[in-house]
């Protein structure tokens, strides 16, 4: 044996004769035409079974020394191929791992949803991740680049925040009580190489308030004059506001040149009136919305200052003895007026069972002034004033009463004669006409155009007492009962006449 063969020398020292017996052996196992007869229980037999055992990368180590450099020898073929198997099947290994790793990365089901929320409410962000193996989930809030969170364990040193696991693939951030800091971006990420993450933005919205300090209160103006109403609001989005009538009456706004403009609703926080005149009086509100419910408003009131003005829709008014009759007098006053009556020698009427004074109000300044005089008497007639004082100035109407006649007219002679003629007997058709329009024709005074009698007066005097009822159906009845004793002394005097008149 040569020295550079030393190492594979086995440790006992062995003849020509053994070596090339074993050659032939190693030959005769790797082309397969070995028999059964060299597997004995010698010591020939119990190497060549371990070595079929073996893997073939340990087979070079019993393999004995033979001249490897010749490539025309079949050991070298032998070793050629037993080196490059192992280098192959490591290479498939390699490949089926990697494809067996590719396919069971961490993946995200669904995408990570924004989320809006009102301030001092709680926002929930869900992350859901498939196969995630050995991976962890974190939280991250991107704009700030802090972490919030890994696995399931908070890092940020924020109370309000939590991270639970469903035990399987879904991951939850919640915040609790949100604050206007909590805006912003975050994001779940794990940690693969290169990294994989989602995000999603947390809109942090707040309702609107008024801001009562910066915004105006009630007002008072004079009429003809100017008046500025201001309305502020805080909130995020910014609030719009807008403005309108309480009552839905329009608002009217001035424009020097451009004229005025009417419209219900008037958007800004300040709502200018110019020339202010007594029907633009009343409530406004000022509404503040910014589509985060609930919208807020705030009712202003807005006083037109002004000294009393007095109307009388009759200043002569008719009514029978007897009868109840209404006085009205329509006040306008603001500040509210102090109303009363009084008789033209300056006597103040007060309420008691003859007089009866009543107030309605049509508007925040308008006031009706009523005065009802039951069972008229000869000492009511004459005038009367509806007097109207405020802190500004005062004004007075004048009515007067006049007592009202009932005429009675008949028919006329011939008439009652043409009756006479027809009827063949005693009986008398005659049926008084006592027209009462015509004393509640209009007069005229002042300009104006007044009615005797007032609208609602009929239902005064037909709601008199029984007694002027009576009377007034026997006034009715004179005329008849005068025609029928003057048909009957005509006949009488015709009976008494002999030989009869030319008169009868």
């Amino acid at each position: 044996m040569t020295a550079p063969y030393e190492g594979l020398r086995p440790r006992h020292k062995r003849t020509q004769r053994q070596m090339v017996r074993g050659s032939v052996g190693w030959r005769y196992l790797a082309t397969g035409r070995g028999n059964h007869r060299h597997a004995g229980t010698g010591r020939r037999g119990s190497v060549m079974r371990t070595v079929a055992v073996l893997p073939s990368i340990l087979e070079p180590v019993v393999t004995p020394p033979v001249d490897i450099c010749s490539h025309t020898s079949f050991n070298y073929k032998f070793y050629r191929y037993q080196y490059l198997r192992p280098v192959a099947i490591l290479y498939i290994a390699l490949a089926i791992i990697l494809a067996n790793v590719s396919a069971f990365e961490p993946d995200f089901v669904y995408p990570l949803e924004n989320v809006t929320v009102a301030k001092g409410r709680d926002a929930t962000f869900t992350c859901v991740v498939n196969n995630l193996g050995g991976y962890r989930v974190a939280w991250i809030k991107a704009d700030a680049k802090a972490i919030l969170a890994i696995h399931e364990h908070v890092i940020t040193n924020n109370g309000r925040l939590s991270v639970t696991h469903n035990d399987y693939n879904t991951w939850t951030l919640v915040i609790r009580n949100v604050k206007m800091e909590d805006r912003g971006v975050y994001m779940c990420q794990v940690n693969t190489d290169p990294m994989k993450m989602q995000t999603a933005f947390l809109e942090v919205v707040i309702p609107p308030d008024i801001i009562y300090e910066e915004t105006s209160g009630d007002m008072m103006v004079p009429e003809g004059g100017s008046a500025k109403l201001i309305c502020k609001a805080r909130g995020y989005p910014k609030p719009k506001i807008v403005w309108r009538r309480e009552d839905g009456r329009e608002i009217i706004a001035r424009n020097g040149t451009h004229g005025k403009m009417k419209a219900t609703i008037v958007e800004g926080e300040m709502l200018s009136l110019t020339k202010v005149t007594r029907s633009e009086m009343g409530a406004y509100m000022c509404i503040a919305s910014n589509g985060v419910p609930p919208s807020v408003s705030k009712r202003l009131k807005l006083q037109v200052h002004f000294h009393p003005l007095i109307q009388v829709p009759n200043q002569l008014v008719g009514a029978p003895l007897g009868t109840d009759v209404t006085l009205i007098c329509n006040v306008e006053a603001s500040p509210k007026a102090i109303n009363y009556w009084q008789r033209e020698n300056g006597e103040m009427i007060i309420s008691n069972e003859r007089y009866l004074m009543n107030e309605n109000e049509s508007s925040m300044y308008a006031v009706q002034m009523t005065l009802v005089i039951r069972k008229l008497h000869k000492s009511d007639m004459g005038g009367y004033k509806c007097i109207s004082k405020n802190s500004i100035g005062d004004a007075e109407g004048t009515i007067r009463l006049y007592e009202m006649e009932l005429q009675k007219k008949t028919k006329s002679a011939h008439r009652v004669n043409s009756v006479e003629d027809t009827s063949g007997n005693d009986e008398i058709n005659s049926t008084p006409n006592i027209d009462q329009s015509e004393e509640s024709n209009k007069i005229h005074k002042n300009g104006r155009l007044y009615k005797g009698l007032q609208a609602g007066e009929h239902d005064l005097i037909s709601s008199n007492t029984s007694d002027a009822s009576i009377r007034s159906r026997w006034t009715s009845l004179w005329p008849l009962m005068l025609g029928a004793l003057t048909v009957l002394t005509v006949r009488f005097r015709c009976h008494l006449c002999t030989p009869p008149s030319v008169n009868c």
